[in-house]
């Protein structure tokens, strides 16, 4: 297929470009800048110029491609309802695209858009349009599409992981070399779910694949990560102390990262895993923090 990819050179979309083209797929990666047209060039990949601020300039790409896969979000998490509404423009342009055809859009969410509450894992089969988390107006916009008949699925997100990045861990180590103390909320008991890049691009191949209409996807390797575990492994590779700090100092601790770093964030991917056929191989996020170059 010729399946246009948004985010083609962020973390995840790079690692789910060469994915795409050992498969056989022809690739045409969006980017913006001069450096991540190289890049793109560099794998083979054909480059499409577009922006998030622009959805006419994804929705010409989308046009011309058999299938669609959308991970471009922008992680300024200071603007995060806001870049949330973004991501559903985004959505809705792509949909736009593809509406009157059976050409498969494969969406970008996380897991938390799953969790039936009360410390329950997240599962894939749950669907909560009132969720209280910004992140779930890109599943909203996506449910519009498929009403309107668009074949749209997707993919939520754990923290997905390298020896480089670490989803919302990644900010929690500049917060630690800032603050002097690798710290957690509480007890640090509250889990994060995680996944491996390479097998998260792997389940964006078979997804895309699969062409299943309306399928929910947790690209899930680990079901919850305790916090605390995750503070002691940055503790360990800045060589800080290790602390616990009040509910209500998290704010002031944190900053805009206050908000996530209490939540407990576990999530199932045995419906994911039963349905695609998809096992993750990768190394634990433990693992990969233990590994990394601090």
């Amino acid at each position: 297929m010729r399946i246009f990819l948004t985010g083609a050179t962020g973390f995840i979309g790079s690692a789910i470009v060469p994915e795409l083209i050992q498969a056989g797929h022809q690739v045409v990666g969006v980017t913006r800048s001069d450096a991540g047209a190289e890049a793109l060039t560099a794998t083979g990949a054909e480059v499409h110029r577009g922006t998030l601020e622009d959805p006419d300039s994804l929705r010409s790409g989308a046009e011309k491609a058999d299938a669609v896969i959308h991970t471009a979000f922008d992680h300024d998490f200071s603007r995060f309802a806001e870049n949330c509404e973004k991501d559903s423009r985004v959505i809705a342009a792509l949909g736009q695209a593809l509406t009157g055809s059976d050409r498969p859009l494969v969406i970008t969410s996380g897991v938390g858009m799953g969790s039936p509450g009360h410390g329950e894992l997240a599962v894939e089969d749950v669907f909560n349009p009132s969720h209280p988390n910004p992140r779930i107006a890109s599943e909203l916009a996506g449910n519009a599409l498929l009403e309107a008949g668009v074949n749209v699925s997707v993919v939520r997100l754990p923290q997905v992981h390298n020896p480089v990045k670490q989803g919302l861990i990644s900010p929690l180590i500049e917060i630690a070399r800032q603050k002097g103390v690798s710290a957690y909320v509480g007890e640090g008991r509250n889990r994060y779910s995680a996944g491996h890049v390479l097998d998260a691009a792997r389940l964006y191949r078979l997804a895309v694949e699969k062409r299943q209409a309306g399928a929910r996807y947790h690209a899930v390797g680990e079901e919850g990560v305790e916090v605390r575990a995750i503070a002691e492994a940055l503790g360990r590779g800045l060589n800080l102390p290790v602390v616990s700090i009040a509910a209500d100092k998290a704010a002031e601790h944190f900053g805009w990262m206050g908000l996530f770093a209490p939540m407990d964030l576990p999530a199932s991917s045995a419906l994911t895993q039963a349905r695609l056929g998809w096992h993750p191989t990768g190394p634990t996020l433990i693992a990969d923090l233990d590994a990394m170059r601090y």
